[in-house]
């Protein structure tokens, strides 16, 4: 049996649906309501939350692996708490529960923010961690802070694994997490920037993390990256396959400055989260290249999805799940 937290989100339901196809046993947690989606009804669904110790340990029952995807993904200042609560306190408890039951392999999957990634006098790999003057977000903090629960399980005899996601592109709720990404360019958004990231196909994400789980490895974490891309390069191949106008409007420091502060003011006289943060307009204009290299070596068969042929497919997935015209 296969536990996975997070089952809901967008690398989380990838997984779920992988490890069914390959005809595993797979359980998972759900706050509120059951995912829907084909072959959810093979799945032990488990009421719970990471945050819950009963659910958590109920849910470990007969569980040899365990997957944990499940976590809170904000740049907003007011989810703060929430999310250093979620990140790091929820992953504790799994790492306890993980000990507690014997469990065989836990697999992770972290974040690059957790390696602190506003550096630009070279790439990223896996000897880098978060520190305050290279990383300026607190959801880069909080996978930080997990991860050092993670490897505290480790200490206590817990054979883990650790994977570092770029960002992560995938059909999923687009009303949320990187998969806005593809909502902004369906809606024609007009501006870019001139900042370079890291970019992966979560169909990737989830084959590394198989690959690992099923591997001797232990005690160690990679960056799981595909291609390192300009922002302004991916919003434009993915206005292109919804046959959207790509962004044509440069954003400078300049005036990023200005709205992320007007933006501040909005969100406090309404109540919503701001569309952009001091955080996310740091990053977005940041240069910063992610070496890929370890889990390549460690895994020679692996090769990455061509980056504008996952795009295609996404908008495809996209277009079916919200009813989108073709």
């Amino acid at each position: 049996m296969i536990l996975v937290t997070g089952a809901s989100g967008l690398v989380g339901m990838h997984l779920v649906k992988s490890l069914l196809a390959k005809g595993k046993n797979v359980a998972a947690l759900y706050r509120q309501q059951i995912p829907s989606f084909e072959g959810a009804q093979k799945v032990k669904w488990i009421q719970g939350d990471i945050l819950e110790v009963v659910s958590l340990t109920q849910a470990m029952e007969g569980v040899q692996q365990v997957y944990h995807c499940a976590a809170i993904v904000s740049f907003a200042p007011k989810d703060r708490e929430k999310m250093l609560q979620a990140n790091r306190e929820g992953t504790a408890n799994v790492v306890n529960a993980c000990i507690e039951h014997d469990i065989q392999k836990l697999v992770y999957v972290s974040s690059v923010a957790a390696l602190g990634r506003i550096r630009e006098d070279g790439p990223v790999d896996e000897t880098a961690n978060w520190t305050p003057e290279s990383s300026n977000s607190v959801y880069g903090q909080s996978k930080f802070l997990a991860e050092m629960e993670v490897w505290r399980g480790m200490a206590e005899g817990l054979n883990v694994a650790i994977v570092n996601p770029v960002i992560i592109l995938g059909a999923g709720d687009w009303n949320k997490g990187s998969s806005e990404i593809f909502k902004s360019a369906y809606h024609s958004f007009p501006w870019y920037t001139t900042g370079v990231s890291g970019f992966v196909d979560v169909m990737d994400v989830i084959d590394a993390m198989q690959l690992l789980m099923d591997s001797s490895i232990q005690g160690e974490r990679y960056i799981i990256s595909g291609d390192n891309v300009k922002y302004q390069e991916v919003f434009s191949l993915i206005a292109s396959r919804f046959n959207k106008r790509p962004p044509y409007r440069r954003v400078t420091p300049f005036l990023a400055a200005i709205v992320w502060r007007l933006e501040a003011v909005k969100g406090w006289l309404t109540g919503k989260s701001p569309l952009l943060t001091q955080e996310t307009a740091a990053t977005a204009q940041a240069v910063v290249h992610f070496d890929n290299r370890k889990f390549l070596n460690a895994f020679p068969d692996f090769k990455y999805r061509n980056l504008p042929d996952s795009i295609q497919r996404i908008c495809g997935e996209l277009k079916a799940l919200h009813q989108l015209p073709s």
